[in-house]
């Protein structure tokens, strides 16, 4: 499994799942792309989750039709050290999440 992580997070996240296999918008290139844009780039590149803090994008996409998985962070402050405590959560959440899923993960 492949997760892209939005630029709405931390890219330290990137390196902060053990046993996954992540990567930044910001490392794709793909930094100020608009969702709808990005979630069918991400399908097309292999990604199969996007990791982000975009608790509005369930509602503005159809994420089943566009064939990815969503993790959300819902958290107040989108700092690493603010959400190192969530990751173990995150990680399940990866783990178990299948394509057109969205899960929030609320710290």
């Amino acid at each position: 499994m492949r997760v892209l992580i939005d630029e709405s997070l931390p890219v330290e996240m990137a390196g902060e799942l053990p046993g996954v296999d992540a990567v930044t918008v910001h490392a794709q290139g793909w930094l100020h792309l608009r969702n709808g844009v990005l979630l069918r780039q991400a399908v097309r590149s292999g990604f199969s989750v996007l990791l982000t803090a975009d608790n509005k994008l369930r509602y503005q996409q159809n994420v089943t039709k566009i064939g990815i998985a969503v993790v959300v962070v819902v958290h107040a402050r989108n700092r690493i050290e603010d959400l190192r405590p969530l990751i173990p959560r995150i990680v399940d959440a990866l783990a178990t999440i299948k394509s057109g899923e969205v899960v929030e993960i609320d710290g």
